[in-house]
């Protein structure tokens, strides 16, 4: 029996539960912008991750909502949509994966994904509330 045409690793999951941890790690690389994780799990969500992102490039209203379907999560989505995707400057290989060696349990090869180019993160600052709180004065006793 032959494995030709059949794509990705199974990881020994069934297809849900494949999907939500595919979807888990990509929350978790566009909300941190690294994460370390095993090295296949790192080769795994690197091309599905890579698409995303040049969903992410156009900005339109319908790449937003295929960001956000695809994460199953809107804040991550419209992070991804408005700060990250228009920091990156090229046109492929947006993700990097580097090998940080063997985890002591199980011994397995470790590796971190991260974006190539800098990420700043915006914060926005908050405004200044309009209306102070004045000290209450205190009641002198006689």
């Amino acid at each position: 029996m032959h494995r030709h045409g059949y794509k990705g690793r199974k990881f020994g999951r069934e297809t849900d539960q494949r999907t939500a941890l595919t979807r888990g790690l990509m929350r978790s690389l566009f909300k941190y912008k690294a994460i370390n994780t095993t090295l296949a799990k790192a080769k795994e969500i690197r091309r599905p991750a890579e698409k995303l992102i040049t969903i992410a490039k156009k900005g339109d209203l319908a790449s937003r909502r295929l960001v956000i379907a695809r994460l199953n999560d809107q804040s991550v989505g419209n992070d991804l949509v408005d700060n990250i995707a228009p920091q990156i400057k090229r046109n492929s290989g947006y993700l990097r994966i580097e090998r940080t060696g063997f985890r002591r349990g199980d011994n397995s090869e470790m590796a971190t994904i991260s974006f190539v180019d800098q990420i700043e993160d915006k914060v926005e600052t908050e405004e200044a509330p309009k209306a102070a709180k004045q000290p209450v004065a205190e009641k002198e006793d006689k």
